[in-house]
């Protein structure tokens, strides 16, 4: 069975979602996203995602569609349509359908879009093996911590990454690493110390990353919020990743050179493991 697309109130199969070129999503890139991972049909961390959504809507005004027990209904629903186990959730909310100006138009409404893709988390092979990172520069706009839809830096970086046999980019402003081109970037120093850039404009604030850090602090795992730099991060003695679509994986080489012993090392993997019982804990099931 095709899955299943919602759009603007209306749950359609993929050929009939259609979005028209008008949109200022397409035209100007003038909108947020989200995504949220989905683990035994469960909807993961789900509220933050929603209130960073409502930040989010809140900086570029555009007004929020829907009420926060709105948005998790449709969101349950469409996991259930599609019959999601595993995966991702994708929303998307534009400023809507409008004449081309880059003024914002004076009527119309938010174009509203969500998808689902099922996709292997728990078991994932980049998080039993580890994956290769590579650092280019970070040519985004200065307001990061908005989770815009315009993504080509991103989208550049990842592209060199693929081309590089990498997984992800780090993305480095003068001599520090902001984050990955889709993920929050952390180091473990050889003192057995988390180092997580601190929030600001530069970076997103990270879903699984929040979750990730509170996690770490009631396991009394050290932790340091501040900046660190390429050279520290070949140094470090282990390194890894966040994300709704990935949780916690671990980076075994950065620009070719080799993490601690080249293998996913045991902190990573234990925060591994505490992100996922927390997952697993009955939360938001999609009924």
């Amino acid at each position: 069975m095709s899955r299943i697309i919602f759009l603007n109130g209306s749950f359609l199969p993929p050929e009939e979602a259609k979005v028209p070129i008008m949109d200022r999503g397409f035209l100007f890139a003038d909108g947020i996203y989200e995504g949220v991972g989905v683990l035994d049909g469960r909807l993961i961390d789900n509220d933050a995602h929603l209130e960073r959504l409502e930040r989010s809507l809140r900086e570029i005004r555009i007004a929020n569609p829907y009420s926060r027990s709105e948005w998790t209904r449709l969101e349950q629903e469409l996991v259930a349509r599609n019959n999601l186990t595993e995966g991702f959730l994708y929303l998307q909310v534009t400023r809507g359908v409008a004449e081309r100006d880059f003024f914002f138009p004076q009527e119309g409404a938010p174009t509203v879009m969500m998808f689902t893709q099922a996709k292997s988390i728990a078991d994932a092979p980049a998080a039993r093996n580890g994956i290769a990172v590579i650092t280019v520069p970070d040519q985004r706009w200065e307001r990061r911590d908005i989770k815009s839809i315009g993504l080509l830096a991103q989208v550049l970086a990842k592209q060199a990454a693929k081309e590089a046999g990498a997984q992800e980019a780090w993305m480095v402003e003068d001599g520090y690493v902001t984050e990955g081109g889709s993920s929050s970037a952390f180091i473990v120093t050889k003192a057995g110390s988390i180092v997580v850039r601190p929030l600001s404009n530069a970076i997103l604030p990270g879903i699984t990353r929040q979750s990730m850090l509170r996690l770490s602090k009631e396991e009394g795992v050290s932790l340091e919020e501040r900046r660190f730099t390429v050279e520290e991060a070949y140094d470090a003695a282990e390194a890894f990743l966040t994300s709704a679509s990935n949780f916690v994986v671990p980076i075994v080489s950065i620009d070719g050179r080799q993490i601690g012993n080249g293998k996913p090392g045991p902190i990573t993997q234990k925060l591994r493991d505490l992100y996922l019982q927390m997952a697993r804990q009955p939360a938001l099931a999609a009924e």
